[in-house]
């Protein structure tokens, strides 16, 4: 079993309040949540307006799969959100 933990930072410019910014990290947690069976949280930077961070973890039988969840989930990311991606960080158990 690998367990990976993936962290995720996005900036979105044009969120002014942290009321815009909790429905974007809702949304964006719970589309996660619900299409790969992972558990998400935010997981720094509640109180920064336009700074997301986000982490997310999973199991998975072997080192190959989790490489294939990792990249599926992080293309998801990119391609399912308006904020820009400043960087992965994966880390494996």
């Amino acid at each position: 079993m690998v367990v990976s933990i993936i962290t995720v930072k996005l900036h979105a410019p044009w969120v002014h309040s942290l009321k815009e910014k909790r429905a974007i990290v809702k949304s964006l947690m719970g589309r996660l949540s619900n299409k790969f069976n992972v558990s998400v949280i935010e997981s720094d930077a509640q109180d920064v307006h336009q700074t997301i961070i986000i982490s997310f973890a999973f199991l998975a039988a072997n080192q190959g799969l989790a490489d294939s969840m990792d990249e599926t989930i992080c293309d998801f990311i990119e391609a399912n959100t308006d904020a820009e991606v400043l960087g992965f960080q994966s880390e494996r158990r």
